[in-house]
Formats: structure tokens, C-alpha cells, sequence
């Protein structure tokens, strides 16, 4: 791989100061890379983890420390791999004893472009960065001498704005890669800006199945509909409660949700409203707070937590960056009935003080465990949590 020239535009990208969307979004292998294999030195004293509120019969921990930790993806054997954003790097961690905390970390790569997304599939790792995804291949035989990538696809946009991506394989075998707009508001001639595109696992067939989506850094698939659910981060600059960051649902390919002529489902915006009526495009089917920044979602299908979480949604709520009072900061339970959200309620909080608006945690994404459980990555306070019910 071309390090040095990723190393140069990384740097670029990192000296430049973004205007991100709906709170902060809106944010090759050798054996020497492997320095930081070792077993993860854990100091929850470090960690307030008592401020954290959560339901009865509930309990938080940490998994393991992670410098940035951004999106997660877990292999058939249960290694996790975590992408950064503000930072360079993809981790792998394992936990070898069984006792829920990650004795081993290994770092897969560096100097990578924000390689925010991570996905595994038949034994190969994919990162992407801005414009590109690579494939790690066979890499749980590898962590600690981690193959050289292979070029997946080349030709997204390189703008870092919104560049950064999520990445997934969905039931039908292809990686779902979305493109932000590479702007705050704006209208490009490019279809794929704004957009949720797929490839198939090899890069060919590139389609844009979803577009009108301004920033989306979180989706997942319904368990029995197979219908795609996505997060999408709402534009700044309309003010403190304007307009609502959202939670939407692709019932079939080619639907438009808006941006950037309508946000939530009747705002126009004062720029490009004029051009086309908020009747045009899909209407969310959850609206969050404005700049509460939703990022990684699932649908929980696990058999730890109380019977009636069975099908809701958890997402992570990154937080504010521009707003008077901050907010988001927290997770969030919406109920799914019938494939339509029914109601939206706090499920953790605490990372967020509200009396003196100091913060010690961002939650990015979400993973289910195969017991159950929830792995929850902070890339403020550079930890990943596992959170459990004990009844």
C-alpha cells in the first residue's frame, strides 16, 4: 500500500476543521504493527462508570480500552475489530479466558485514511476509508502478522467531510457503503453524495440504493423483514431544536428521504425547500432530538435481555457540538411493532452531566454478542463497554 501518501492525506484532513452534522457527525500490515498486541491493562477506576444510569437488572463494564473507538464488527470466532475516525488505526481485540474483558489487542493496520468502518465476512476483514475499502484477507490466522490489504474499490469521493464511513454486509451478501454530503447543506451534481450505495463483496456492481441521506454512520436490517433501518444526521445551523435528526426505513430501492430540499418530514430548508415540496420523499419513521448526533443501531435479537426488548432498536446518540445546551450523549431504546416504531425512551444516560454540561463519554456503535449482550464503543473517552442484565 501507498502508506506515505495516505500518511500525507490524513494529515490534510485532519488539520481541517469540519461543521459536522446533528452534534458531531454532521464526525499497510506488518509484524511490526503488532507493538501493541499485549493484554489490555483495564483501570475502571478511570472510568466514572457509576454516573451511568441504566434500567434495573442492568450493569456496565469495560470490554476494553481503544483509542478512538468508532465502528465494530465481530467474526464467526467472536473477535471484534474496531475502526477509528479521528485517529488511524483498525484494532482487533479477543477475549481468550471467556471472562468478557478483552485480554488481547492487535493492531490490524495504521496510517489509514479515517477507516471508521469495519465488516467481516467469510473469514476476510473490509476497512474502509474515505474513498476506498480493502480487504484483509483470512485474517483471523493473521492478527498477529496481518496480511497486506487488498484493493476492494477505489472510487468513492475523496472529500473528508462526511467521508468518513459505515460499513456493512446486509442478508444479501453485498457491502452497504454510504456517502455523506460533503458539505453541512448543499446540492451536488454527484448522485452518489448523499447516498447508501452496495457492491458486491469482490467491489463490482456498485448501485445507490438510498438517497437524500445527509450523514448516515449506523444501520442494520430487520430480523424478519430483511428491510433495511438506517440513522441519518440532521444539518446544522437552523438552531437549537431544528431540524430532527432521524431514524428511517428503506422499504424498497431508489426512495429519496429529503436532503437537502426537506428535513424531518415537513421542514423545508431555506435554501433549497423552494425546489422540490417534502411530499417528494419518504418520511422518517422515528425523529429524534435535534444535533442528539444518531449513530450505530441494532435490533436487539438476543436472549440475555428482558423478553419485550426482543426487535427494538438500540442506538447510540453521540452528542451535540454546536448546539447552546448540549445534548444526546446516551443510548436510546425505540420499540418496533409490526415494522413501525411506536415509541423512542433513554435506555442509558449519564455520560453527559446536564447541570455543568461536561461530558467524559460518546457513544458511537452498537454489537450484540453471541450471549446477548451489548458491546457499546466511546471514541471520546477511548473505551469499549460491554453492558449486560443480570436480572
Amino acid at each position: 500500500m501507498n502508506t506515505s501518501y495516505r500518511s500525507v492525506l490524513l494529515a490534510l484532513v485532519l488539520s481541517t476543521t469540519f461543521l459536522m452534522a446533528c452534534g458531531s457527525e454532521s464526525e499497510s500490515g506488518s509484524s511490526s504493527l503488532n507493538s501493541d498486541s499485549s493484554a489490555v491493562t483495564l483501570t475502571e477506576s478511570d472510568y466514572p462508570l457509576e454516573k451511568l444510569n441504566l434500567p434495573p437488572g442492568f450493569k456496565v463494564s469495560i470490554f476494553a480500552e481503544v483509542e478512538n473507538a468508532r465502528s465494530l464488527a465481530m467474526s464467526s470466532s467472536g473477535v471484534i475489530y474496531v475502526g477509528n475516525r479521528s485517529a488511524d488505526k483498525v484494532y482487533a481485540l479477543k477475549d481468550t479466558n471467556g471472562d468478557w474483558i478483552a485480554d488481547d489487542k492487535y493492531i490490524i493496520d495504521e496510517d489509514l485514511m479515517m477507516p471508521n468502518g469495519v465488516a467481516y465476512k467469510d473469514g476476510d476483514l473490509y476497512v474502509a476509508e474515505v474513498s476506498k475499502v480493502w480487504r484483509y484477507k483470512n485474517i483471523e490466522a493473521n492478527l498477529s502478522n496481518p496480511p497486506e490489504p487488498e484493493l476492494v474499490y477505489d472510487e468513492y469521493p475523496t472529500e473528508g467531510h462526511h467521508g468518513w464511513k459505515y460499513i456493512a454486509f446486509g442478508p444479501d451478501g453485498k457491502l452497504y457503503v454510504p456517502v455523506g454530503a460533503p458539505c453541512n447543506i448543499c446540492k451536488s451534481d454527484d448522485p452518489v453524495f448523499a447516498s447508501i450505495t452496495r457492491i458486491n463483496a469482490d467491489g463490482t456492481g456498485l448501485e445507490i440504493i438510498a438517497e437524500g441521506v445527509r450523514n448516515t454512520v449506523g444501520f442494520a436490517w430487520h430480523p424478519e423483514t430483511k428491510e433495511l433501518w438506517f440513522t441519518d444526521n440532521g444539518r446544522d445551523m437552523m438552531g437549537d431544536n431544528v431540524p430532527p435528526c432521524e431514524l428511517n426505513r428503506v422499504t424498497s430501492s431508489g426512495l429519496h428521504f429529503g436532503y437537502p430540499y426537506c428535513h424531518g418530514s415537513d421542514i423545508a430548508d431555506p435554501e433549497f425547500g423552494s425546489e422540490r415540496h417534502c411530499n417528494d420523499f419518504k418520511k422518517p419513521s422515528w425523529k429524534f432530538g435535534a444535533h442528539t448526533a444518531p449513530l450505530g443501531m441494532k435490533f436487539y435479537t438476543g436472549n440475555m435481555f428482558p423478553t419485550d426488548y426482543n426487535g427494538d432498536i438500540i442506538v447510540a446518540q453521540h452528542g451535540s457540538w454546536n448546539r447552546s445546551r448540549k445534548v444526546g450523549y446516551r443510548l436510546m431504546r425505540v420499540t418496533v411493532e409490526n415494522s413501525a416504531t411506536t415509541k423512542a425512551e433513554v435506555f442509558v444516560d449519564g455520560w453527559l452531566n446536564d447541570d455543568t454540561q461536561d461530558a467524559w463519554g460518546r457513544p458511537v456503535d452498537v454489537l450484540q454478542m453471541p450471549d446477548g449482550s451489548l458491546l457499546v464503543s466511546d471514541d471520546f473517552a477511548g473505551v469499549v463497554y460491554r453492558i449486560s442484565y443480570e436480572g
